[in-house]
């Protein structure tokens, strides 16, 4: 008897997360955005306009299935006066980790690898890696032998401890190798990545960097096939979204959105087109992971669906439920202490690929949400998340370097949310 209960507590256990993330049948909240909501989100959005901090801003939100929300404000090119809307085209940068993400789960579930494998199981060039400890008096590196090797699981997570550009002596080496540069496979890549020493040890810290990069060469081994074909035949095709890609076709060059910095943090100024699309708009050799797509709302929306939706869309299943359960699940112990800018998100973990909420904000100053939240952002300040309390999912795009800056991310949870509530209130 006691062997059996032990066997099917995993099962229960998913199935218990999964009731607390969903309203039961007899249960109807009532919705999070209401008329007066939206002229809220309306108001937040305009004055981002208003006072000149972003040239443009689009935000889509669907709740229990259903749009709840659009509007856009500003423009996709002022100089054009080309209006922002949701046909607009953009850079997501970093939001094209959560699609990686998928791709390689579709791959665990075909039992192609386990998490706690390790990497060089089916990447061999990272046998063997070996960790910074310093430098001698003559300025030389000082090395040591990892104390296990990078597993899956820390490329999903953040952890593997690939050299980053915060130490002096790694920045030199990480600068020469040169890995990401575009005219790269992902084979090259991954060698030139594999041949430098790690930061930390695998596991001890969490570290933001090329651990997705890695991820969509993973891809390409288990599967066989170029990354980008595999994406597109497993995710893009099955969910109809066909404005994602990574090179903007000549007859779209219309909708894609310019890029603008706002680095003095007071005037807006145009990123040169040949800078801002030059990864667009050639068909270069590599194909990241953790970056270079370009999407429209309604397509990114049609992804966040799929999650909310427990990896189904209509009658397409992308992914079991239990596997977009384990991805929006914190993988990061409490061990793990050094989260480089990671606490900057609010109080989460972080699972496969997406940033998860464990506790709701303790001030004001937090980035509001709800417990169970995941999601992500990218480096052009664009954002989504997926709430599945609530049956909730929002995108919002912009085309704003630095990263953030003007606080807008927060601004439109509080429109969403309501300003923050202290426990009890």
């Amino acid at each position: 008897m006691k062997k059996v209960i032990l066997a099917i507590l995993p099962v229960l256990l998913i199935a218990s997360a999964f009731q607390l993330s969903s309203p039961s049948n007899n249960y109807k909240p009532a919705p999070i955005v209401s008329p007066a909501v939206k002229d809220r989100i309306d108001a937040t959005l305009k004055r981002f306009i208003d006072s000149g901090k972003t040239a443009g801003v689009s935000a889509l939100i669907f709740e229990k299935g259903k749009e709840v929300y659009f509007n856009a404000f500003g423009y996709a090119d002022q100089e054009a006066k080309a209006p922002m809307d949701r046909n607009t085209i953009v850079r997501i940068f970093s939001m094209t980790k959560p699609v990686t993400g998928v791709a390689l789960m579709t791959l665990y579930e075909k039992g192609a690898f386990q998490l706690d494998e390790p990497l060089s199981k089916y990447a061999p060039e990272f046998t063997e890696m070996m960790v910074y400890k310093g430098v001698d008096a003559n300025g030389n590196l000082i090395l040591e032998p990892a104390k296990r090797p990078i597993t899956i699981r820390d490329i999903t997570r953040h952890t593997a401890g690939f050299a980053g550009t915060e130490i002096p002596a790694l920045a030199e080496l990480v600068k020469k190798a040169d890995y990401m540069n575009p005219a790269n496979t992902l084979s090259e890549m991954a060698k030139k990545l594999a041949g430098l020493p790690l930061e930390f040890h695998p596991g001890d810290q969490w570290a933001y960097g090329p651990c997705v990069d890695v991820q969509a060469y993973l891809v390409e081994r288990l599967s066989g096939k170029p990354f980008d074909q595999y994406v597109k035949e497993n995710i893009f095709d099955p969910l109809k979204m066909t404005n994602t890609r990574y090179v903007v076709a000549d007859s779209d060059r219309s909708r894609f959105a310019a890029l603008y910095d706002r680095s003095d943090n007071k005037t807006l100024n145009r990123v040169p087109d040949d800078r801002a699309n030059s990864f667009n708009t050639k068909n270069w050799a590599l194909k990241p992971g953790g970056w270079g797509l370009t999407s429209t709302l309604d397509d990114y929306m049609k992804f966040t669906q799929m999650l909310v939706n427990k990896g189904k869309a209509g009658k397409v299943r992308i992914l079991k439920p239990e596997t977009v359960q384990l991805m929006a699940t914190s993988h990061l112990s409490d061990t793990i202490t050094k989260r480089m800018w990671l606490p900057s998100k609010g109080r989460v973990g972080f699972g496969i690929d997406f940033a998860v909420r464990t506790q709701p904000p303790a001030t004001k100053e937090e980035n509001n949400g709800v417990v169970g939240e995941f999601f992500w952002d990218g480096a052009a300040s664009t954002m989504f998340w997926v709430d599945p309390a609530n049956e909730l999912t929002a995108v919002l795009f912009t085309q704003l370097v630095p990263f953030d800056r003007v606080k807008l991310h927060k601004s439109f949870r509080d429109a969403v949310y309501g300003e923050y509530q202290p426990a009890g209130k």
